[in-house]
């Protein structure tokens, strides 16, 4: 294995995945630290974590863990990977991981990068944005887990870590790597570890990663990964045959816990032509909906049948305050994990997951431990396979086209 990576979500490692395939890599996503070695023909390894909400003591110690693991299979290089939102608080984990893994790896000049273009993403003046708009003003301020108030990478993470916070500049980016490299060199020497660098085109995160092809560890969204497989292509590392896919030949269905805008939207153009069951959350808090109920709906219809928690933000607002947020959160992933762990009984073959914590609820449904990353979906979007009769979509609430569950649906079900 030569790139070791630790996401911490599941939508966000099999979009890192995704982005490493298609760069030729041979990749598979891994739920959780595995127990034994990884296949030798195994390129990039991505860990997949539910460590994004987690208090920072535990998303370090699970973070050091699959750093342990990534070592013992010989990884050159090490890459945390976190959402090109910046999914983060004040009190979030994002720079405390960065900082424990920086410290674990001796490494000195840690580039942070969530840009990715290709969905919009981008980082000017060490600044979020979300296609024309800064992150604060894009949505991600009423996240009811990691609500972002502030575009200022540089700033919300000096919140975060014990160390100061450096900046390179676009200027620099667009004088090439060897300028990134004296910039990221300039900036340790004046002790900054963690380093904002900007980016706003996928040739500039290509630049980024020739830069950083002799450094230990980098940061980022997947975005910042664009670069790295040419890095080990160049030293005649890259040499296996991306394997053929192959999709499910039985029923696709949708699972949608996300309340983002694009999701919601999604869900609404696929009520047009589809059918759709909706999770009230106030009827699983009150048991007077089950996930024996859905799955029965989901089982019986016809087409690609979606059932959505997905809800305005302002109605799961008030359920969480009668009945608690992390316990509203927890009740509604273990109704997910629930329902997909009984659609794999029923013989479902392809399952279709909106947003992250819906993800890795239905992940750990199917109990699926490989993850072989497909072909794409949607830009940040791959095709799953989670066993010789599964596969899986698997997407983060904000990604996506309008159209994206019947996309995911003819992609699950292509070459079957």
């Amino acid at each position: 294995m030569l790139l070791g990576c630790i996401g911490d979500d599941f939508t966000g490692s099999s979009d890192l995945g995704n982005t490493l395939a298609k760069q030729g890599m041979h990749v598979v996503q891994y739920s959780g630290v595995p127990e034994g070695p990884a296949d030798s023909s195994v390129e990039a390894g991505v860990i997949a974590l539910k460590s994004r909400s987690i208090p920072a003591a535990e998303a370090v110690a699970q973070s050091l863990a699959a750093l342990d693991w990534l070592r013992a299979q010989g990884c050159q290089q090490f890459l945390f990977k976190y959402c090109s939102t910046f999914d983060s608080t004040p009190a979030g984990n994002i720079g405390p991981v960065a900082e424990a893994l920086a410290e674990a790896l001796d490494a000195d000049r840690v580039i942070v990068c969530p840009a990715f273009p290709g969905t919009g993403r981008s980082v000017y003046q060490g600044h979020l944005f979300v296609n024309d708009t800064l992150l604060h003003e894009s949505g991600m301020q009423n996240h009811p887990l990691t609500p972002m108030r502030d575009p200022d990478i540089r700033r919300w993470l000096a919140h975060q870590c014990k160390g100061s916070i450096g900046h390179v500049a676009i200027g620099t980016v667009l004088e090439g790597a060897g300028a990134i490299r004296g910039a990221l060199q300039a900036q340790s020497d004046q002790g900054h570890r963690l380093i904002v660098v900007d980016a706003q085109r996928d040739a500039d995160l290509h630049t980024i990663g020739k830069a950083a092809a002799d450094l230990p560890l980098i940061t980022g969204g997947s975005g910042i990964a664009l670069g790295l497989p040419d890095n080990f292509r160049a030293k005649g590392g890259l040499s296996a045959t991306p394997p053929v896919w192959r999709g499910t030949a039985g029923q696709c269905v949708a699972l949608s816990g996300s309340c983002s805008e694009a999701t919601r939207q999604q869900v609404a153009e696929h009520a047009k032509s589809q059918p759709t069951f909706e999770i009230c959350a106030r009827a699983v808090m009150d048991g007077t909906l089950t996930p024996a109920d859905i799955v029965a709906k989901l089982t019986r219809a016809k087409g690609v049948p979606l059932a959505y928690s997905s809800a305005d933000p302002a109605v799961i607002d008030e359920v969480q305050i009668d009945f608690g947020r992390d316990q509203v959160a927890a009740a509604i992933e273990a109704f997910f994990q629930d329902v997909a762990a009984r659609l794999v009984v029923q013989g479902v073959g392809g399952i279709i997951s909106a947003g992250g914590e819906t993800s890795g609820a239905v992940v750990r449904g199917t109990a699926a431990q490989e993850l072989t990353i497909g072909p794409e979906i949607d830009p940040g979007v791959p095709a799953l396979r989670a066993g010789p009769d599964l596969v899986l979509a698997l997407k983060s609430g904000n990604f996506g086209a309008r159209d994206f569950f019947m996309k995911a649906a003819a992609c699950l079900q292509a070459g079957s």
